[in-house]
């Protein structure tokens, strides 16, 4: 008997907005990935639905061969991501079936070649950790919920993600562990095989695409049922989930910043309760959404020892940067009795701006309004284009030779710790250092097996890194988060403050180094008391006032065209068409380029919203390209 599917093309096209019905032999079923025909061209295209017969009227054409499936599960999850997120279920259908490429023959898998050491089972857990665990397990057995795990660094949250892993295995059933950036992921990767072996696989975006089509296929036949990934990971096709935890379930990396605008860790809860499985966000930081939100299963301090003691240096009374006198004192200290150093400082280059103490100017990009960065190539770049241009000996808006280097950055700190301390070898991670394959993996196991060693760089250093024998963790500049234009500000610098601290004294006494021109500053007094509670008290009592998630959710549209005053005009006839609070438009620098505004709405429906927002913007897609402005809508944005 012939069956007729409702099947949505995997195009990027907007235009694919409803599924078309097609003819599908016996045994095609919901999530099967077919080829077909869709507007004259060879394509491949999702099965949503199944019907008996087709709607009246409609014609109908069969569909091809059978090229790959899904479990039924993560076509409602993409559905319902399209429908939260204002997206399309073409697009939302791509992040659960990308193309299949070719096998590529017999390699070694991605998990063994990546992995760092793991570490033995402990003999036993704490209570806390007991007590966590059985939670996780007994909502497991009752079909699923949604947990907190907080706790001190060091306090084995990624103890109990394994052993809820183990369980989930027992039960017949898989398990995700999401980490927020790929640089985390040889650690985790380490930690889990030395349980689970090859039953792990890895899923991030700096694998080859034949990597990933092999570690795809390996997790969709059920050989490895143990997933570690960043933020794509959470649509992993593997069948029966049972437990899916977010690590350092604090970090913005989790969200997807291009279309569709998903959040890792909002789809991790939806995928569990299509599943009946377990979602566990842990962190020694949680948002304060979090916070207010999720049954919390608290591990509290540091096994087997105390956080180490944190010092504040003000700046203003210091005459050395990057490199204060105490920062100096304890760096010489490492140099002369070894141990290791983790030195954070958020911003990249040699410099993070070039001023004319003549005429003030500062060197911008030509096409973004942001100052332009010194790099040790002695070029001035730009992070947001990739322009650059040379830096020259005199300000080329009056021609003055009176160029001041402003700030510092991690290329400039490197270079002076070269100059101090020689003997000690440096290890730079940020975004310039770790650009090709490998290149991460291979600074990290440096770090782990040197003696005398300074790991430097921007976030990455601070994110969840567990390495033996650290007696120093110092940010080098608190303030440079502080001063965004983003309600989120406070919270991102207690957290980076907060995670930077617990890298230190894990296994021996450790010493905390917190450099800042604003010692008074809330989140940094409440991260050298690794006052967690009270800072989220005192936070979520001010979100409440400003109504501020967790209390309302925003929804943000971004327009930007060629004309400096088009975007704006655009987003106040958008803004008379919503309900809620809007605020905006107002405007943002310019990228690229192009001119930008912003508009803001705080909502109790940011579905309705963000389908409203869409409707207007789709009614005014001809004019818009006529006058060459584009829009973007983010429901839940992370970044203002």
């Amino acid at each position: 008997m012939t069956r007729y599917a409702s099947v949505y093309p995997l195009v990027s096209s907007r235009a694919v907005a409803r599924p078309f019905t097609y003819e599908v032999p016996p045994g095609v079923d919901k999530g099967a990935v077919v080829s077909l025909r869709f507007n004259g061209a060879k394509r491949r295209g999702v099965v949503v639905g199944l019907e008996e017969a087709a709607p009246v009227g409609v014609k109908t054409a069969a569909v091809g061969d059978v090229v790959d499936e899904l479990p039924a599960p993560l076509v409602d999850l993409a559905l319902w991501l399209a429908d939260y997120y204002g997206s399309t279920p073409a697009r939302a259908l791509e992040l659960v079936a990308p193309l299949k490429r070719k096998p590529r023959g017999e390699r070694e898998s991605p998990a063994a070649r990546d992995a760092l050491a793991g570490e033995a089972e402990p003999s036993q857990l704490s209570d806390s950790q007991r007590s966590a665990l059985d939670r996780v397990i007994g909502a497991l057995d009752q079909g699923g919920g949604n947990f907190l795990l907080q706790g001190a660094t060091g306090s084995g949250k990624t103890e109990v993600y394994i052993q809820a892993c183990a369980a989930a295995l027992e039960r017949g059933r898989s398990a995700i562990v999401l980490v927020p950036e790929i640089a985390l992921a040889p650690q985790t990767v380490g930690r889990l095989r030395a349980r689970f072996g090859d039953r792990v696989a890895v899923l991030h975006s700096a694998l080859t695409e034949a990597e990933r089509r092999d570690e795809r296929e390996r997790i969709a036949s059920g050989s490895a049922p143990v997933v570690v990934g960043a933020r794509s990971a959470v649509f992993a096709p593997v069948d029966r989930l049972g437990v899916i935890c977010v690590d350092e379930e604090h970090d913005p990396a989790y969200k997807q910043e291009s279309d569709p605008r998903y959040d890792a860790r909002t789809v991790a809860v939806k995928r569990a309760a299509l599943e009946g499985a377990v979602a566990v966000f842990g962190s020694a930081t949680p948002r304060p959404e979090s916070w207010a939100t999720l049954e919390r299963l608290e591990l509290g301090g540091r096994l087997g020892g105390s956080l180490p003691p944190v010092r504040i240096v003000d700046l203003r009374r210091e005459a050395g940067y990057p490199l204060s006198a105490p920062l100096l004192e304890e760096l010489g200290a490492i140099a002369e009795h070894g141990g290791k150093a983790i030195l954070l400082l958020n911003r990249r280059g040699v410099a993070p701006a070039i001023h004319c103490r003549s005429c003030g100017e500062t060197r911008r990009c030509p096409n973004c309004d942001v100052a332009l960065v010194l790099h040790r190539d002695d070029r001035l770049h730009c992070h947001h284009c990739s322009w650059e241009e040379e830096r020259g000996t005199s300000c080329p808006a009056c021609g003055s030779g009176e160029l001041a280097r402003i700030g510092a950055g991690t290329q400039k700190l490197e270079r002076e710790l070269e100059e101090r301390f020689p003997e000690l070898e440096r290890i730079r991670l940020d975004a310039d250092a770790v650009k090709r394959p490998g290149d991460l993996t291979a600074a990290l196991r440096r770090f782990a097996e040197a003696d005398r060693a300074v790991l430097l760089g921007t976030q990455m250093v601070a994110k969840g890194h567990h390495f033996a024998g650290v007696a120093l963790a110092a940010v080098v500049d608190a303030d440079t988060g502080l001063g965004m234009p983003d309600f989120r500000a406070e919270e991102r610098t207690f957290q980076l403050v907060t995670q930077l601290a617990g890298r230190s004294g894990r296994d021996a006494p450790g010493r905390v180094l917190v450099q800042t021109f604003q010692p008074d500053a809330r989140p940094i007094v409440h991260a050298a008391r690794h006052d967690v509670g009270r800072f989220l008290t005192e936070e979520l009592e001010r979100r409440r006032e400003l109504g501020y998630p967790p209390f309302r959710h925003l929804v943000r549209v971004v327009a930007s065209g060629e004309d400096e005053r088009t975007p704006s005009r655009l987003l106040e006839e958008v803004g008379e068409g919503l309900e809620g609070d809007v605020l905006g438009p107002a405007p943002l620098l310019r990228l690229r380029g192009r001119h930008r505004a912003q508009l803001l709405v705080k909502t109790d429906r940011p579905r309705r919203v963000a389908s409203r927002v869409g409707a207007l913007l789709g009614s005014a897609a001809a004019p818009m390209r006529k006058a060459g402005v584009s829009a973007v809508v983010d429901v839940d944005p992370q970044g203002l």
